[in-house]
């Protein structure tokens, strides 16, 4: 700890030292630069002097500070996730940060970190900080489960790397660094070169080779800084599910190892970006209480792999509790709506009226327009889903939101081109001169936003899945650049919100917003017909609208 701690000082603050050893050699006074690294390497000693923690029965303490003394207190039962990071040099010698987490949002500083720790130390103190999560499992051992056992529901593999260059990643990496170098005059370097300085205007075909040439150069280094990105982070990533907890280990230099209290799981969310989606691929993130709203359990994977560990995550989810079995068994097994004995059946073809909807204890919205028909399959659907025989929940086919949801698809998308036409005519009306080509841009772009419409529709979608032997599940997506499929449990909705913009009511459509305490807080059906945003509400969560008399 006498070595780490002042060596984590130094590296802190090398943007200052690099300032005061810039100042030191420019004012012929090179020694003077060494007085600040001496410093900050003497405050770094003194933090081993100043830093102590203790555990206790009930609580966890930790007390650090020089000039500014400060306590934290965390109650033992608090404490939802037990994280172990270790860079190159604890690793080199033997060292661990564990970070206590109790699914609070925490300004940086604020964390509770215990810094410098035997790795030997680690397991015992993480299965004794955890172990009150045991109540959750189904396990009969006297002993709390360890957290780095249990089935393995994914791990890394080395090709998965071809996936990195499909995110952004590198291109976040990569940017600053180019500012950087612009700031220290690339540009002019550039400029000033020979070669720039050959090209003339008749130079247009060597202008085209080196544009295209620079191009081909940063794609392939913003590929690098992604791949390199990807492997210093997920490298060796495992994936351990043991009933209690979920353990993730994975990183090259830096080892992380990451430890969730399943109890606040309500969901999974399948990431599809537009690259990695034309690649095949997707990231699985976690829908957990009080933890990151974007918790990464899978990187840049194959779909398969990801959907593979989807289910495998879900599957101890589908399995009741004691508790929940006997509320939930005469529900599912009568097919109840809204807690009602009335069980709904239609025959193929049949419409049902809202009126006839209120006669079996369904909620629906009170309208001053004519009573609508709600075609009977829909309702089907909505009301009594069927459970899907060989498939998971990142596979299942979804239900589209019809013909209306289509067209605001495409108006929302093409309205700009209209208006920017609309205004090329009168330009031209009224003299001004535009280019030939500058007709056709309209056109281009009307077929490019065209197509991200239709491809928004295709991933715009729902489902309900009954909870024959578990809790129920909402399935939503959306998106087309950025596309995810949320997978959230009934049990976690704590409210729901029914929206309508000027335009959605012109269009007799809504947006269901499903509220709950985990993630993004809010997980949104875009766009449904407004008919079915009741029986929605009620399939997932019955009883949960009332009735209205």
């Amino acid at each position: 700890m006498l070595l780490v701690y002042p060596v984590t000082e130094i590296v802190k603050y090398i943007p200052v030292l690099l300032g005061t050893v810039i100042v030191g050699t420019t004012s012929g006074n090179p020694m003077w630069s060494l007085i600040p690294v001496a410093l900050v390497a003497a405050y770094g000693v003194a933090r081993w002097f100043t830093t102590s923690f203790r555990i206790d029965a009930d609580h966890v303490q930790l007390r650090t500070g020089i000039l500014q003394r400060r306590k934290l207190s965390v109650p033992r039962s608090r404490i939802r996730s037990v994280d172990v990071e270790a860079d190159l040099l604890h690793r080199v010698l033997g060292l661990a940060v564990l970070e206590i987490g109790t699914g609070k949002q925490t300004a940086k500083g604020e964390e509770f970190k215990l810094d410098a720790l035997d790795t030997r130390r680690i397991p015992p103190l993480r299965t004794e900080l955890l172990s009150h999560t045991a109540e959750h499992t189904e396990a009969t051992e006297d002993s709390p489960p360890d957290a780095e056992s249990g089935m393995e529901i994914g791990h890394w593999q080395p090709a998965w790397v071809r996936y990195a260059p499909l995110s952004l990643t590198g291109l976040a990496i990569f940017a600053p660094l180019l500012g950087l170098a612009a700031q220290y005059g690339l540009i002019g370097w550039i400029s000033r070169s020979s070669v720039v300085r050959q090209l003339g205007d008749d130079s247009a075909t060597g202008v085209a080779l080196v544009v295209v040439g620079l191009t081909v150069l940063s794609l392939v280094l913003v590929s690098l800084a992604a791949c390199a990105q990807y492997l210093a982070t997920w490298f060796g990533l495992r994936v351990l599910d043991n009933g209690a907890t979920l353990h993730l280990r994975h990183g090259l230099f830096t080892a992380r190892q990451i430890t969730l209290d399943l109890a606040r799981f309500r969901g999974a969310t399948l990431s599809e970006p537009l690259l990695l989606r034309a690649a095949r691929a997707a990231q699985l993130e976690m829908i957990m209480t009080g933890e990151n709203p974007r918790q990464k359990v899978l990187p840049q994977a194959p779909r398969a792999a990801v959907e593979r560990t989807l289910d495998e995550l879900l599957r101890t989810r589908r399995r009741p509790r004691a508790s929940e079995g006997a509320e939930r068994a005469p529900a599912s097994a009568a097919g109840s709506v809204g807690g009602s004995d009335a069980v709904v059946a239609w025959s193929a073809g049949e419409s049902r009226s809202v009126g006839e909807l209120r006669s079996v204890g369904v909620s629906v919205p009170l309208t001053k327009t004519s009573t609508p028909e709600v075609p009977s399959s829909d309702v089907a659907n909505i009301l009594a889903p069927q459970p899907i025989t060989g498939a998971t929940l990142g596979t299942v086919p979804l239900h589209q939101h019809g013909p209306a949801a289509r067209r605001r698809r495409y108006t929302r998308a093409l309205w700009p081109i209209g208006v920017a036409v609309v205004v090329m005519v009168v330009l031209s009306v009224t003299g001004t001169s535009l280019p030939g080509w500058a007709w056709g841009v309209p056109v281009v772009l009307a077929l490019v936003l065209a197509a991200l419409a239709e491809d928004r529709y295709r991933g715009l979608g729902h489902r309900v899945l009954p909870g024959t032997t578990g809790p129920t599940w909402l399935i939503t997506r959306r998106g087309s650049l950025d596309r995810n499929r949320d997978c959230l449990e009934a049990p976690g909705i704590i409210g729901w919100t029914v929206r309508q913009t000027f335009w959605q009511r012109r269009a007799g459509l809504a947006t269901i917003v499903a509220a709950t305490a985990a993630g993004r807080k809010g997980y949104l059906v875009v766009d449904i017909p407004i008919d079915q945003a009741a029986e929605l509400i009620e399939a997932v969560t019955p009883g949960r609208l009332g009735y209205r008399h």
